[in-house]
């Protein structure tokens, strides 16, 4: 049974054999990867002091850089086995409202058409609304019907699609 948990460097070999699924270079939303350095990560300190960036990235009184929002980061997790993150933006900056919303999630590719995406973006509405949104924004690239399929299952309601800096997006608002 797949659960949320808080970033941890427990996790760090199946971190590490999740990453080596993704082509390289690939964009794994919600997963924080912006916050890392460039190389390092097989380092376990260099890995666990990623974490804690993680970690405090979700303290408001910690102030961010430039464009940068506070965001809780949570790992998909079964057991001590990693399948994917999603992070939940506690506001939008002008590049979140046109293409990266509230919410961002991804699965590791061996892990993916088990309904992962869409229960964990069921189990963070819930946090969403503890926050006090009324509404979140969930974007996806236009081509992944995967993920547009998790949105509408979790209330997603099309608003548009619009090319955005990070490609075509469908934009999608779940009201809690």
């Amino acid at each position: 049974m797949p659960e949320l948990t808080i970033p941890t460097g427990r996790l760090h070999r199946s971190w590490l054999a999740a990453r080596d699924e993704w082509a390289p270079g690939a964009h794994q939303d919600g997963a924080g990867l912006r916050l890392a350095p460039e190389t390092g990560l097989d380092d376990p300190e260099v890995f666990s002091a990623w974490v804690e960036r993680l970690r405090q990235q979700s303290d408001s009184s910690v102030a961010l850089g430039e464009g940068h929002v506070h965001a809780t980061h949570w790992w998909i997790v079964e057991g001590d086995t990693y399948l994917g993150a999603i992070d939940l933006r506690h506001r939008l900056n002008a590049f979140l409202l046109d293409a990266g919303g509230h919410i961002g999630y991804s699965i590791r590719p061996s892990a993916r058409r088990r309904g992962l995406a869409t229960w964990a973006l069921g189990a963070v509405l819930p946090e969403a609304r503890a926050m006090g949104l009324g509404q979140v924004l969930v974007t996806c690239d236009d081509d992944n019907a995967g993920s547009a399929r998790s949105i509408e299952r979790n209330g997603g309601i099309l608003e548009d699609v619009r090319t955005t800096k990070a490609g075509v997006k469908r934009r999608y608002w779940i009201t809690l």
